[in-house]
């Protein structure tokens, strides 16, 4: 899975993000990126508050835990999953 990384705090995912969607899903690989959709608009960092949440969610993780690293304005994120391993991420998503 080329958009997981393993790093000392916590596993990082490269995200692609597409907003206004019908529903809250996870589409797969997009290149080196995981796809999202989400049902947020991209106003007023509604969307992220979305990924969180949908995140938070997916992987039973606290909101406190995710933290969103780069990408604040873009569709192309990263997101930073503190204290939990690729492997652990990877079997949450499969």
């Amino acid at each position: 899975m080329p958009y997981l990384t393993d790093t000392p705090p916590g596993a990082v995912l490269t995200l692609r993000i597409v907003p206004r969607a019908a529903k809250n899903a996870i589409v797969g690989a997009h290149g080196d990126a995981l796809k999202i959709r989400l049902c947020a608009p991209p106003v007023d960092g509604a969307a992220n508050a979305a990924l969180i949440e949908f995140l938070s969610d997916t992987l039973s993780l606290p909101r406190a835990r995710i933290r969103l690293l780069s990408g604040q304005t873009s569709r192309s994120k990263r997101v930073r999953l503190e204290g939990i391993t690729v492997g652990e991420v990877r079997g949450m998503l499969e």
